[in-house]
């Protein structure tokens, strides 16, 4: 199976994606906003954890009392009503007082937005996929992006939130915790990733039949490559340099792809589908579910409801030839 290299530097099956047996765990936080996340959540933990032992112990001197009565030992009656009012009016009280205050404070120091990100990314939602818009400061500096996010190291991004059709969550639980994206309604949220490395993500609310596999990931870089990888992304496509991409050009043109999805720098314009100007720089396909390799691109473009069923792209009539040269042409698209 082909594996793409993760941040701790082992190999993992890109088919894991979110959280699968031998991916980095999600326990550990790589950025400010998943920092507080987690830290909060270790402390409700704990203190969940300390609420189930100490009434867990309660119930079983309760039971051994109740033994001991049966068993004619004479038990001191009365202190009802004071284990009531402690145990089940006070403690309690004071422990969801402590909740409130620590749960505010974590919200009050990651809803900020930073005054000056590194960058502005819009982020929408399809079934069963990601748009990921970059803006930039001329119209030339825009463009389109699928299931993969690049942001630099040490700085923060932006990120705002829509979707083109149901609620979805977006979810990186390593950098962010869910923000949702819901219709008609534009949020917005931000991380920023402390170490090199990549970050899988997920789509947290259930949206559909594949929502399972409805992936993303944010590539997290040093700035000075970061800033090297949005140059280069907003180059348009390539122009094809041999015969099988050239030609492989020409079936994508005059084919139903054009309908669908955009490359720039060539006619097709169409915005149902993921841009493909770049898509041989991606990791994967389909939003993560498979490998970017020649064979996943090919059984992909031949019959995508065989590999990801109710998604929206239908398999595209080709001829065997047709389809090598499609494939070859894709595949320079860097």
């Amino acid at each position: 199976m082909s594996s793409v290299r993760l941040r701790s530097g082992r190999l993992f099956p890109v088919l894991a994606l979110a959280g699968c047996a031998g991916a980095p765990t999600y326990l550990r936080a790589y950025g400010q906003v998943a920092d507080r996340e987690a830290r909060l959540g270790w402390i409700l933990l704990l203190i969940a954890s300390a609420v189930v032992v100490t009434v867990s112990l309660l119930v079983l001197a309760a039971v051994f009392r109740r033994r001991s009565r049966q068993d004619g030992v004479v038990m001191r009656e009365g202190g009802g009503i004071r284990w009531i009012v402690i145990g089940g009016v006070i403690v309690p009280t004071v422990i969801l007082i402590g909740v409130l205050f620590v749960s505010t404070g974590t919200l009050v120091a990651v809803a900020p937005l930073p005054a000056q990100p590194a960058a502005r990314i819009q982020v929408i939602g399809h079934r069963w996929w990601w748009e990921v818009r970059y803006a930039g400061a001329r119209p030339s500096d825009i463009f389109t992006a699928a299931n993969e996010i690049h942001v630099p190291v040490g700085q923060p991004v932006r990120l705002e939130l829509a979707t083109a059709d149901v609620i979805h969550s977006f979810w990186i639980p390593q950098l962010a915790g869910k923000m949702d994206l819901i219709p008609g309604q534009h949020n917005v949220t931000w991380i920023e990733a402390d170490t090199p490395g990549t970050y899988w993500g997920q789509c947290g609310e259930y949206c559909g039949l594949q929502h399972a596999h409805m992936g993303l990931s944010v590539v997290a870089e040093a700035p000075e490559q970061f800033e090297r990888w949005l140059a280069e992304q907003r180059r348009p496509a390539a122009t094809p340099s041999d015969g099988d991409a050239a030609a492989g050009l020409q079936v994508f043109t005059g084919s139903a792809c054009v309908l669908c999805h955009a490359i720039r720098g060539t006619g097709a314009a169409g915005a149902l589908g993921p841009d493909l100007t770049h898509l041989a720089s991606r990791h994967t396909l389909a939003a993560g579910m498979l490998p970017n390799t020649q064979g996943t691109l090919a059984g992909w473009i031949a019959n995508p409801q065989a590999l990801k069923p109710g998604v929206v792209m239908p398999a595209v009539p080709l001829q065997p030839e047709q389809l090598r040269q499609l494939v070859a042409y894709l595949r320079e698209l860097h």
